[in-house]
């Protein structure tokens, strides 16, 4: 399912490169409601992860799920993965707001958790899922696709990690996407159920400002929301921004914004600008428009010069495979639990930010 025209159901696919051996670390699947989950599924299974049981409360997605991943068993019930003594891990995308729920289950059977992002939409389930995690020691980690499923995210990661452009001053996410209403279902346009849009999509944007820049939690200085095209449903918001200031000085920036036209080679021109006092670096994730179909563009300028890499193929997916190292080992190399709960309390404040200022026109 790697279409990617279709951001709902784009898949990304890489190398097989097992972390693990043959039913070592067997994964239950439940909640089909997003189409994220074949790639989580994707990168867990290509580091060696088994696709075990799969439960939703619509048989045909577990079919459809079940060609794709023909391992997985069609569970009777979300019972019966919660109760499988061998299941190491949960993986849900379901509705957002039900993602916490289930993974405050999954966790209470003393199971490990990926959800998809949002994992939660309020500060409510925040507490609920910390306070879990606290007593029960288990995982509950998020599919940041942006960064951990695009090889040019990676690999700009490498390189501040070497100092090629210096110290991070600022780092800029641009976040848009299709809208594809005709297929959305009720839920999505409902924002108690998917969280509002800075939460939504722009958690993965804080994710990423958080990551490059090296910076372990940030301040919200300004956001704003906005439905401006979508007037037929009144609670949904189509436009979204906010800037931050990072614990280390570093400043952000983030937009997002269902507007994607029609006419563009992939689901959103995803970019993330990045400048340091010695350069800059600049990624294009899934398309550069009116030049190249393939994605994951980088673009590198130093003062060793200019540079166009094509990072696909180049440094995989690593975050997948360190995960369920971490799983098995009780680590937190692939991404800590604070970092994974910074990350939504900032999407949070954002979102509330936003709203109470009414900054964007959301009410216009």
């Amino acid at each position: 399912m790697q279409e990617k025209a279709d951001g709902q159901n784009y898949a990304p696919q890489g190398r097989a490169e097992p972390v693990c051996g043959p039913g070592e670390f067997p994964v239950g699947v439940i909640g089909l409601d997003h189409g994220h989950i074949y790639g989580m599924c994707n990168g867990l299974s290509e580091a060696g992860a088994d696709i075990a049981l799969v439960w939703d409360p619509d048989p045909a997605r577990v079919e459809l799920f079940r060609k794709s991943f023909p391992s997985a068993k069609a569970a009777a019930s979300k019972a019966h993965i919660l109760e499988d003594a061998s299941v190491k891990l949960i993986a849900s995308a379901a509705i957002p707001a039900d993602r916490c729920r289930i993974g405050i289950e999954a966790m209470d059977y003393g199971k490990d958790y990926f959800a998809d992002k949002p994992p939660l939409v309020s500060r409510e389930q925040l507490e609920q899922a910390r306070s879990c995690v606290s007593c029960t020691g288990r995982k509950f980690n998020v599919y940041y696709s942006e960064r951990l499923h695009v090889e040019a995210a990676v690999c700009a990661e490498n390189l501040l990690a070497q100092g090629a452009i210096g110290k991070v001053a600022h780092v800029m996410g641009l976040g848009p996407h299709r809208l594809g209403a005709p297929s959305r279902p009720e839920w999505f346009w409902d924002r108690a159920r998917y969280g509002g849009i800075l939460v939504d999509i722009g958690c993965h944007q804080i994710e990423q400002i958080l990551v490059y820049a090296g910076a372990e939690t940030a301040k919200i200085i300004s956001a704003g929301v906005a439905n401006y095209h979508n007037k037929n449903h009144p609670d949904f918001e189509d436009f979204g921004c906010a800037s931050l200031v990072c614990d280390n000085g570093v400043l952000g920036y983030f937009r997002v914004d269902w507007f994607t036209p029609d006419g563009l080679g992939a689901w959103g021109d995803g970019r993330v600008f990045i400048v340091g006092t010695d350069g800059y670096i600049e990624i294009r994730k899934y398309i550069d428009p009116a030049s190249d179909r393939e994605g994951d563009h980088l673009i590198l300028v130093n003062r060793e010069g200019e540079q166009h890499i094509k990072a696909a193929g180049t440094c995989g997916f690593p975050f997948f495979g360190n995960f369920i190292r971490d799983c098995l080992g009780r680590a937190q190399t692939a991404m800590t639990q604070e970092h994974v709960f910074t990350v939504m309390e900032l999407a949070i404040s954002a979102q509330e930010h936003a709203l109470a200022s009414g900054v964007g026109g959301f009410k216009g």
